[in-house]
């Protein structure tokens, strides 16, 4: 089992997940400067989309506190989260995250993940996504991945039906987003599904 698997921040490449022009990695706390600039500067982007913020969700106490619950949700098993960089320069260009991991009769684990506005569109998130398929059923051995969109987010739809998810149905008020609860379409990929290129 790698290092990453036992919650424990990365020490070399071989612990990042690799996709075509994208690599992930766990956050560390040197992340926090390029990741909370990236973050704000996309927030009208981010926010349709997402939990309400916290007033204090950017600062340097805070983030602190984002990788200490990171770790110690790798550690039990519970759930892994990455932070998207960009090949060509080490740029962050957003996150993922890995939530929910069921063992047992289940083998599951739910996907969310974001990007930076000026990131958007230009194929680093589904890179990072078809990616992070292999991790799931290779690396963390599960069976099946779960995400959901809300319907109005065309671009979410299409990005996971490109990496090869099917939708398989609607849940009402499943999460809430920004302060409200919306329902969202359903999506899977399992292990026995084929795998995108």
């Amino acid at each position: 089992m790698s290092t990453f698997l036992r919650g424990l921040i990365p020490t070399s490449t071989s612990d990042h997940v690799t996709g075509n022009a994208v690599y992930l990695r766990a956050p560390e706390l040197l992340d926090w400067e390029s990741w909370a600039r990236l973050r704000a500067e996309s927030r009208e982007f981010l926010v349709p989309w997402e939990p309400t913020w916290p007033r204090d969700v950017l600062t340097q106490a805070s983030f602190r506190q984002r990788i200490r619950r990171y770790s110690e949700e790798a550690r039990n098993d519970r759930g892994y989260a990455f932070f998207v960089f960009r090949k060509e320069d080490d740029a962050i260009v957003g996150g993922l995250n890995l939530s929910h991991v069921h063992r047992g009769v289940t083998q599951s684990c739910s996907l969310g993940y974001w990007v930076g506005k000026r990131y958007a569109r230009k194929g680093y998130v589904s890179d990072a996504v078809a990616a992070i398929v292999s991790f799931v059923f290779d690396e963390l051995g599960l069976h099946r991945l779960e995400a959901a969109c809300v319907p109005t987010n065309e671009a979410s739809r299409r990005l996971l039906m490109k990496v090869g998810f099917t939708q398989e149905g609607y849940a009402r008020e499943y999460l809430r987003i920004n302060g409200e609860w919306r329902d969202h379409l359903l999506f899977s990929y399992v292990s026995t599904d084929p795998r995108s290129e």
